[in-house]
């Protein structure tokens, strides 16, 4: 028996939540239709999903893998709805994610030059994003920055670049021609919320902030309240008064790749797949001037 979306969508709305009521409420059913539905498709799968008691609900095995592989499913799901309604009003349009830093330019020209007929848009994405907002059908091809959860994605790895230590403009190493992980030990590292690792070897205390995207790691930064590391990229793209930028050569490099949904068949996403890889090189060349003293100047964004 095929599974059935909706339930699958009930379950994780159950799951999220670990309450009945809750659930319901959110997808505007009553309760016993949705407790229904849920025991319909543990009929169907032939396991119990969830257990129920005076303790509340909890998640069995079978249940924790089913949330597990339904976001990816549901997302393919909702992204080919999306992809039909283009194509049922004649729409020629592919959506490009970029991380920042990362310069589409040159892969959008190849693309365009031979199909000149489907308008390139492109979108700036932020870390948590990158797999959603590609396997949900928002953006239908993605210059992600690893790491990035690759359930249901195809991953083509690009290009290598290196990192750069992102200190306070007052801060005793400010201005060097570099530093090493060794002279940083023990600084406070403000957080990427879109990070699960750190670039580093050696463990740094927590800021205490975890912050979202280029603009906020800058502001905190500068504000003296850690360190950072971006992609050397970045530095081009984003100048700051109270930001100094300095090579950090024996940090592990940041690793640019090319991603989309694996459920995608496009013959346009394959064409813009292999301008990408063409143009790899290019888009590399665009983070490598040495800019590590970039000048005075309210912080700059180009997307």
């Amino acid at each position: 028996m095929d599974l059935d979306l909706r339930k699958l969508r009930y379950f994780v709305a159950v799951a999220d939540r670990l309450h009945f009521g809750r659930a319901a409420d959110d997808l505007h059913i009553a309760q016993p239709a949705l407790s229904r539905q849920i025991r319909a498709l543990e009929h169907d799968l032939g396991t119990s999903l969830l257990t129920r008691d005076s303790h509340g609900v909890a998640l069995t095995d079978a249940g924790r893998q089913l949330l597990t592989d339904a976001g990816p499913l549901l997302a393919s799901a909702h992204a080919v709805r999306r992809r039909v309604t283009a194509a049922a009003h004649g729409s020629q349009r592919l959506m490009v994610g970029f991380r920042a830093g990362i310069a589409v330019t040159p892969a959008v020209r190849l693309f365009a030059d031979r199909h000149p007929d489907v308008l390139v848009d492109v979108q700036r994405i932020e870390g948590d994003d990158q797999a959603t907002m590609l396997l949900d059908g928002r953006i239908d091809v993605g210059y992600v920055r690893l790491p990035i959860d690759e359930a249901g994605l195809r991953v083509a790895p690009l290009y290598t670049e290196p990192r750069v230590a992102v200190l306070p403009a007052g801060h005793r190493l400010a201005g060097k021609d570099q530093v090493t992980e060794a002279d940083l030990a023990g600084e406070p590292l403000v957080w990427h919320g879109d990070t699960s690792t750190q670039p580093t070897r050696r463990p740094h205390p927590n800021a205490g902030y975890r912050v979202r995207g280029v603009d906020e790691t800058l502001e905190h930064v500068a504000a003296g309240r850690g360190i950072s590391f971006l992609a050397r990229s970045a530095t081009v793209f984003y100048s700051h008064p109270d930001i100094s930028y300095v090579p950090i050569p024996d940090l592990a490099p940041d690793q640019v790749c090319l991603a989309m949904a694996a459920t995608r068949t496009s013959p346009m996403v394959n064409d813009f797949f292999t301008a990408a890889q063409s143009t790899a090189e290019t888009t590399a060349e665009c983070g490598n001037y040495e800019m590590w003293h970039l000048g005075n100047g309210a912080v700059s964004e180009h997307s």
